[in-house]
């Protein structure tokens, strides 16, 4: 899952990118309303976690926009202006969860879950399936013929970005900026090796190669 952090605390903004980082989660960070507004407006991410006290652009005015753009993503608004009147105006304002600081990260985690578990049911993308595979993105396990998959947190996201594009031609550059959120090329094998290892835990013992690669384009699963 990819999430967007906007937060101008640089202290808290890297604390809460450590802590989904651990779980497998990719986190984009911005430390003030426009820069977060522009980043939220590529449609990329699952959750936006939003603080209310923002220079420049303030967090009502970062979600006003967001909403009047046509932009559904579920925004978690997390402040320390914890006033019932506080409230009613996030989520007035369109936010859909509200944490007061301070918080802990583990109760955060479960509101985000909770709001991508909405969305994705909105989505109707819980259970993503291609042949006889299945990934379920809520409870983050993989099956192929019934078969338990156990697949490392980037694999997991690999495979789920394959299954939510099949068909399609799937290259390098998609895969860093989209499961490991650079926007450059390393000049390393990190592709190939983790793609290498995903095909080999998916294919092994079946008939079927589903990830197959394109030469000198990329990958693609067939659909």
């Amino acid at each position: 899952m990819k999430i967007l952090v906007i937060e101008d605390d640089i202290k808290n903004a890297l604390y809460i990118k450590k802590g989904f980082e651990e779980l497998g989660h990719v986190v984009d960070l911005s430390a003030d309303g426009h820069e977060g507004l522009l980043k939220a407006s590529d449609k990329s991410h699952a959750v936006i976690i939003l603080d209310r006290m923002l220079p420049d652009l303030n967090g009502l005015g970062v979600l006003k926009a967001l909403r009047s753009l046509g932009l559904e993503t579920p925004v978690i608004m997390l402040t320390a202006m914890g006033s019932v009147s506080d409230r009613v105006e996030g989520l007035e304002s369109g936010a859909d969860d509200y944490l007061v600081k301070p918080f802990a990260f583990s109760e955060l985690h479960a509101r985000v879950i909770n709001l991508s578990k909405r969305s994705h049911q909105q989505n109707n993308e819980i259970l993503l399936k291609i042949a006889d595979l299945e990934l379920n993105v809520l409870t983050r396990e993989a099956k192929r013929s019934g078969i338990k998959l156990e697949l490392l947190p980037t694999e997991f996201r690999l495979l789920e970005y394959f299954m939510k594009h099949p068909g399609i031609v799937i290259t390098k550059t998609m895969l860093l900026e989209n499961v490991w959120d650079f926007n450059f090329d390393p000049k390393t094998s990190i592709v190939e090796t983790h793609v290498s290892r995903l095909r080999s835990k998916i294919n092994k013992g079946f008939e079927k190669e589903l990830i197959t690669t394109i030469r000198g384009a990329g990958y693609k699963i067939e659909s």
